[in-house]
């Protein structure tokens, strides 16, 4: 079908601006039509799914096939049809009958296969349209046809008159094109297009069409097509409109006698070019021929012919695309050498001219896959695949961008596009990745390399990659080995290769590296000094991790000094002895202090607390009182020495006190502390007489200590103790209000005492009462009770047991005691008590 030896084929016959995607692809018809267009000129078209009529200027009719090859059938057998150019072919829906139409004044309709309905008829007028009914095939249905010369004229076969004539519309001049689709006819004239309804045989309305500014409209052929039952293309000069039939409303039709149908235009534009021929696509999408309105600037011939692919709405239309058609002989063609036809089913269109035949088809998947793939826009091939499918799979276009990328270095998105496309596909990660290597830029890839075990690569691979940060990025290098897990590569090539590229600037991120992949290796004595020679914290994570306490007995010092928090912390964990940590700790009293002092905080152990007291009265004297006070393991005598070293008071007085040197004690709070307010305090807590003679002799000479003693000594001392201290003349401020606070506060509590013993007193006869009142009630006995050790029925019919009752409510047979003549205690009552007491 292309013409592969000809300079103007396929390939040439269509340019595009290189970043818009081309809807159309283009095929110049060849084989026989090369022939038939070396002799003659193309002057009109008509294509059927199954052929294709061509009428020339000599007034001949060709069919061929699509691919342009002559079909053997009485048409092509005839030498002319007509005797001058042919201006319109039609052909019936299922292609079985061809009228023409010339300037002969002759209309000529020619059966492929019979003969029967042949007709020819000669109207002595030239005939620009003719349009076969696209039911003419069938039997009854009038083999009816029209034909438009100066009027619009239909015939249709009767029974015994032959043709009939029925003049349809008297033209305002000549007709110049006929479309027929079911019911509805519509034609040109030269003021303006007219749809006519056969079933109601009326006209439908009339849409006039305005002269061009430049021309006249007989200069130019109307374009019509129908895109489906009631939706009319219209291309005319440089003007698109498309209406639609529509039904009236029946209340309209029956008031106002209207027809039943009316064509509203739906959309009207202007183009840049005049129109050679008009044709549906998609919804809201035309493929429109055009002619240039501007000629070449420097030999002022015509420029190639384009065909547009618009995107119409209500008053304006959005370019998709635009094809400039390298036609043969374009720059000697006007505007009506133009034709455009076309297969809506089968969306190809033909394009013809005097001496060419161009075939357009909408782009395929491949095609258009092809296309962007040859413009790189590998996206959107991509996308086009995943909903389209196609020849071409991903993995290949996948590829080809891959390339491209790495080509244009952009490394970081050939390696997105990796992930993406190849997913867990380790065949093709192993063959794509070795292209990153070429650039060395393994380093973008590694984020997106798969680890999962889903999807676990050779290991070469992953050695490869830590390679090369290895050399370029030793950071890099650092992250990839705390992040992937260690079975993805050979360790111990990887500990090889780090110690051969080992340098001084990366030093501190190597050995941390290093030490990541000895404790991979499980060499732990090695990782752990890599962490302890950098100080790096990750030393502890090592060692709880892997349960390495054994091996740090010896650099406990330098894990606190490390940090001393977490130090500690795992140090009190118990996996090793306490007596350890403390001979290590010897030297460095401070981190002793630390450790003693957490331990003594999670371990009711006290084996340490002889050594804190000496460790708080250095680091954190605030703690050594409340520390003495809730421990009991220390010694005293040396606790008090240090203290009295240091001149700790309070913590003096606490000892002395549990040692029982009270009276020592109540000197240093009085002479050391002179705190007057303790001092009563700690008379008070001992209640010893001695201590309260020992604090008012040392008061008498001050007299703010004779009140303050005097507010607050009532109900401790006798208050005649301290005012016979008092020296006659002595200036004590405020002791009148203080001894009357003093008697009054003693006077209160003999009142509250007496109180209190007449309360007890009428308590204890009313209970005495309420005693003598119960022992003395009766008890009752009934058939009910049961001997409490036999468990028999107490009272039995005809018998003369004795029985014996307590007030406990316990009764016994007499018989039953052990000890009848002991009776002072019930057994039971006795036996409760007893085992009570033996579970103490």
């Amino acid at each position: 079908m292309v013409d592969s030896h000809d300079p103007e084929s396929a390939e040439s016959c269509s340019l595009t601006e290189d970043d818009v995607e081309p809807k159309l692809k283009y095929v110049r018809m060849s084989n026989d039509i090369k022939n038939i267009l070396s002799e003659e000129a193309i002057s009109c078209i008509a294509v059927h799914p199954r052929f294709l009529c061509l009428g020339t200027h000599w007034g001949r009719i060709h069919m061929l096939d699509h691919q342009g090859n002559c079909v053997h059938t009485v048409i092509n057998a005839k030498e002319n049809t007509h005797i001058l150019s042919v201006n319109k072919i039609s052909v019936d829906s299922r292609g079985e009958q061809i009228a023409t139409c010339s300037d002969d004044g002759k209309v000529i309709i020619s059966g492929l296969y019979t003969d029967e309905n042949n007709q020819v008829l000669s109207t002595g007028r030239v005939i620009k349209a003719v349009e076969l009914d696209p039911n003419y095939h069938r039997s009854g249905s009038g083999r009816r046809f029209i034909i438009g010369d100066n009027k619009l004229v239909l015939y249709e076969k009767t029974f015994l008159k032959g043709l009939k004539s029925t003049i349809l519309s008297d033209s305002e001049g000549q007709v110049t094109a006929i479309k027929w689709n079911g019911q509805f006819v519509a034609w040109a004239s030269l003021l303006g297009i007219h749809v006519y309804d056969l079933q109601e045989k009326c006209s439908l309305g009339f849409i006039q069409w305005e002269e061009p500014k430049d021309g006249k409209l007989t200069d130019f052929r109307c374009n019509l097509n129908w895109s489906n039952s009631t939706t009319l293309l219209i291309g005319w000069v440089d003007t698109v409109r498309i209406c639609v039939i529509r039904k009236r409303n029946a209340i309209e039709v029956s008031t106002r006698n209207l027809p039943v149908h009316i064509v509203d235009p739906m959309s009207t534009f202007q183009t840049d070019f005049f129109i050679c021929g008009i044709a549906p696509l998609e919804t809201n999408q035309l493929v429109v021929l055009g002619y240039a309105k501007e000629r070449d600037s420097e030999t002022n011939k015509a420029l190639r012919p384009i065909l547009c692919v618009l995107q119409y709405n209500a008053s304006d239309y959005i370019e998709i695309c635009t094809d400039s058609l390298s036609m043969r002989g374009y720059e000697e063609y006007k505007c009506d050498d133009y034709h455009l036809d076309c297969l809506i089913d089968e969306n190809q269109y033909f394009i013809v001219s005097p001496k060419d035949v161009v075939v357009a088809n909408l782009y395929e998947t491949d095609d258009r896959v092809q296309w962007l793939i040859e413009h790189g826009k590998f996206e959107q091939a991509m996308d086009v695949i995943v909903k389209h499918g196609g020849k071409y799979s991903l993995i290949t276009v996948a590829r080809l961008y891959l390339d491209h990328l790495l080509s244009q270095q952009q490394f970081d998105e050939a390696a997105r596009l990796c992930q993406r496309v190849f997913g867990t596909d380790r065949q093709l990660w192993e063959e794509e990745v070795y292209k990153f290597v070429k650039v060395k830029q393994l380093r973008s890839v590694s984020n997106y390399i798969p680890i999962s075990d889903a999807c676990k690569l050779n290991p070469h691979v992953y050695e490869m990659v830590l390679y090369e940060y290895l050399q370029l990025d030793p950071a890099g290098f650092l992250r990839l080995v705390k992040e992937w897990p260690p079975g993805l590569y050979n360790t111990k090539a990887v500990i090889n290769a780090v110690n051969d590229h080992f340098n001084k600037k990366d030093a501190n991120i190597l050995l941390e590296a290093l030490a990541i992949l000895y404790t991979h290796e499980k060499e732990f004595d090695r990782a752990l000094t890599m962490y302890l020679k950098l100080q790096h914290k990750d030393v502890f994570e090592l060692i709880t991790t892997y349960n390495l306490y054994g091996m740090v007995k010896d650099c406990i010092v330098q894990l606190i000094e490390l940090d001393s928090d977490r130090a500690i912390a795992m140090l009190l964990k118990d996996k090793i002895p306490a007596e350890d940590v403390v001979r290590e700790l010897e030297q460095c009293e401070q981190y002793l202090y630390r450790f003693l002092d957490a331990y003594d905080k999670v371990k009711s152990n006290e084996k340490f607390h002889w050594r804190l007291v000496t460790l708080y009265a250095r680091y954190e004297p605030e703690k050594l009182l409340s520390f003495l006070k809730r421990s009991n393991s220390y010694p005293i005598q040396e606790a008090y020495d240090i203290c009295q070293g240091l001149q700790f008071y309070p913590e003096m007085v606490y000892l002395l006190d549990k040692m029982g040197s009270t009276r020592e004690a109540l000197a240093i709070i009085m002479h050391n502390l002179q705190d007057v307010a303790m001092a009563i305090d700690f008379c008070k807590e001992h209640d010893d007489m001695d201590l309260w003679n020992d604090l008012l002799n040392e008061s008498v000479d001050k007299p703010h200590v004779m009140t303050k003693l005097l507010n607050s000594i009532a109900g401790f001392i006798n208050p005649e103790l301290i005012v016979d201290k008092i020296k006659p003349g002595q200036d004590i401020q405020g002791l009148k209000e203080s001894i009357i606070k003093m008697l009054c506060g003693y006077s209160l509590q003999v009142s509250i005492q007496e109180g209190c013993n007449e309360i007890l007193g009428a308590d204890y006869f009313d209970m005495h009462e309420r005693l003598v009142r119960v022992q003395q009630s009766a008890l009752a006995v009934s058939t009910e009770n049961v001997c409490g050790v036999c468990r028999r029925d107490l009272l039995v019919k005809d018998s003369k047991t004795d029985i014996v009752m307590f007030n406990c409510r316990h009764y016994f047979h007499e018989p039953c005691l052990l000890d009848k003549y002991n009776l002072d205690i019930c057994i039971v009552c006795n036996t409760k008590k007893l085992g009570t007491k033996g579970t103490f």
